[in-house]
């Protein structure tokens, strides 16, 4: 917001409250009401508000107080800002950013903790990014941002209180994923709040005489296939972690690849898939927890996998 005078942003309470966890706080006094807009309780608005100003040359962050209300601006993410580009020829760019919330562990329920980046994946046209540290936050944002066409950001709620080295002027790439730790035992590809879970997992194991690579693909939309089966080859075995139901979840499209490639000749062993489960997210702290993927289930998980002749 520096640097480029288009960025703006519109969301519910983003200004004077600092948004619903607190990531747009100081922003209205510094950059005043013009650029931080605070916008009506209507996710369509806010989205088609955004679609709009890309188009006339903008460059709009529109913030959705959680992930699951992107079911009430669908029309506007799927059916506008994701085609029009090819629909018109490549004519006309919409460079919209929508951040949101997504995951659970804040006891929100079956309304406020879903992992649905699986949905928007399936949509060409639309990049969809899921950072897990908190330089990747700011550099894929800014990658984002940049970028011409339109990028969904999820955001886990829990990542909002970590806190980490971030470099000034940290930009990310979209689609270049980080190897953040390697082994020869396993490879575990794991997306957002469990990447830091696959590498406690990893620091686990390795006192046991296991050591694994993590691969943090940090976009799913463009992904980097190339990191994830080269990792994958050298280790001959994957264990793919997501947060997100098993049916129709990421990690089956990841799977999918790998038995696509010459990767799948390296196998020692069958891909793993360790995924929430098919349920709503409960509310009950116990259920809650015991419905995504915890460090105990990696560790389980992968010790099972490194069986695996």
């Amino acid at each position: 917001m520096d640097t480029d005078e288009r960025v703006f942003l519109m969301g519910e309470d983003i200004g004077v409250y600092g948004g619903a966890f607190g990531v747009t706080t100081g922003l209205l006094e510094r950059f005043g009401r013009e650029r931080v807009r605070d916008t009506p309780i209507s996710e369509i608005a806010i989205v088609g508000a955004g679609v709009g100003a890309a188009l006339c040359g903008m460059r709009p962050v529109v913030e959705l107080q959680f992930s699951d209300f992107v079911t009430c601006a669908m029309d506007q993410i799927v059916n506008q800002a994701a085609k029009i580009h090819f629909m018109l020829g490549g004519a006309a760019q919409v460079p919209l950013v929508i951040r949101a919330p997504a995951g659970s562990g804040t006891g929100a329920a079956a309304q406020h903790s879903q992992s649905l980046e699986a949905w928007f994946a399936h949509v060409p046209g639309l990049k969809v990014v899921m950072p897990a540290t908190p330089a990747d936050a700011m550099g894929l944002l800014r990658a984002a941002v940049a970028d011409p066409n339109p990028v969904l950001v999820l955001e886990h709620k829990l990542l909002y209180k970590e806190r980490g080295p971030v470099p000034p002027g940290h930009h990310v790439p979209l689609g270049a994923a980080a190897v953040r730790r390697r082994g020869t035992a396993l490879t575990i590809v794991a997306t957002s709040v469990m990447v830091g879970r696959s590498l406690a997992a990893a620091e686990e194991l390795a006192a046991e005489g296991i050591e694994a690579t993590v691969v943090d693909p940090r976009t799913i939309t463009p992904l980097d296939e190339a990191t994830i089966l080269a990792e994958v080859a050298a280790t001959g075995k994957a264990l793919l972690v997501q947060e997100a139901p098993r049916t129709g979840g990421f990690a089956a499209e990841i799977a999918a690849r790998i038995a696509e490639s010459d990767t799948f000749h390296a196998l020692k062993a069958p891909v793993v898939r360790l995924c929430g489960l098919d349920v709503p997210m409960p509310y009950a702290p116990e259920l809650e927890k015991a419905a995504v993927p915890q460090v105990p289930d990696i560790v389980a998980a992968a010790r099972q996998l490194r069986k695996g002749a």
